[in-house]
């Protein structure tokens, strides 16, 4: 998995070691406890379709991050849809922030400088031999000139 900033026709990968949160626990401790997250590194919180409650007002929940026991500054971004609702660099132990949103990434500090508000964020997965995409052996074959059938 990658995540990806695309802006102005131009795409650039914040992070191509990425992480997610995908179950009660990890999204509750987060990077807790990280003195350290390298410049290549997200985790990503993707929380799948709201509730009932907010389908039926047509919204989208508040999405909080906070900082306690975080020992090192990260930069957040809120996603709906891929777009960029909230960028926010968030300090150490006392760092707070919220913005409805449907996908959070946390990255290093520093990570997503020019990153903005309406820009789009893709967290790119790996391509399957399922999803359409070729396989290595079969691009490469792609690649390789056709034997001539008439020899």
């Amino acid at each position: 998995m990658r995540v990806v900033h695309e802006a102005a026709g131009e795409r650039r990968a914040l992070a191509t070691t990425v992480d997610l949160a995908d179950s009660f626990v990890s999204q509750t401790v987060g990077l807790m406890g990280q003195s350290t997250v390298s410049d290549d590194y997200a985790l990503v919180f993707e929380f799948g379709d709201p509730g009932f409650v907010y389908r039926l007002l047509d919204t989208i929940p508040r999405r909080v991050i906070h900082m306690l026991f975080v020992r090192t500054p990260l930069d957040v971004l809120w996603l709906r849809d891929e777009e960029v609702v909230k960028a926010a660099t968030l300090s150490p132990w006392t760092g707070i922030g919220v913005a409805k949103a449907d996908t959070i990434v946390e990255l290093a500090a520093g990570s997503a400088e020019g990153v903005a508000v309406g820009d789009r964020v893709v967290v790119e997965r790996e391509a399957s031999p399922d999803d359409g995409e070729p396989t290595d052996d079969e691009q490469s074959a792609e690649d390789e000139p056709a034997a001539d059938a008439t020899e």
